[in-house]
């Protein structure tokens, strides 16, 4: 059975639009590591920086569809205390302590202007390296947006991606 990670977020272009998403799922890799970390004694081995991503593609498993080109590029996100509220309320910066199961964004994530037209972005996802890589986790978003042309800014403002660990 895949293990579902829920998530709400909202894509904001030019300060403007918002986006809210559907479930986010751990991709194939991010579902082995959780596995073998677990059950397998394996080291977990999640990465000291999160890269957030975007594509034109839906999410599924196992392929990570296409990233934007044109001024596009992953924005770094540490794994740690400050950057990720804890479980018990938005904004925190201690260990988890809450029943609620969720994180979120404790700044905000800026994507740098696009230079081209990067086409619908449909999905939002987490990997462990700047280019390349292993994606994690994906959500698709509830709206796609067309990037259409050049200077167009997209982020995510404190608290808006948001997943839910659902048991």
């Amino acid at each position: 059975m895949m293990k579902r990670i829920l998530c709400t977020l909202a894509l904001v272009a030019c300060a403007a639009l918002s986006l809210p998403a559907s479930a986010a799922l751990l991709t194939d890799y991010g579902e082995n590591k959780l596995v073998d970390a677990l059950f397998r004694g394996q080291a977990l081995g999640t990465p000291a920086t999160w890269y957030v991503g975007v594509s034109t593609g839906t999410c599924n498993d196992a392929t990570p569809g296409t990233e934007p080109t044109g001024g596009y590029a992953r924005q770094p996100v540490s794994a740690s205390l400050s950057a990720w509220a804890g479980t018990q309320s938005a904004g925190s910066t201690t260990a988890s302590s809450g029943a609620g199961a969720t994180t979120s964004n404790n700044a905000v994530i800026q994507f740098p202007a696009s230079t081209a037209a990067w086409g619908n972005v449909q999905s939002v996802q987490l990997w462990d390296a700047v280019t390349a890589g292993n994606r994690w986790i994906c959500v698709d978003v509830a709206a796609p947006f067309n990037v259409d042309r050049a200077g167009v800014e997209l982020k995510f403002n404190a608290g808006q991606l948001q997943f839910y660990v659902d048991n």
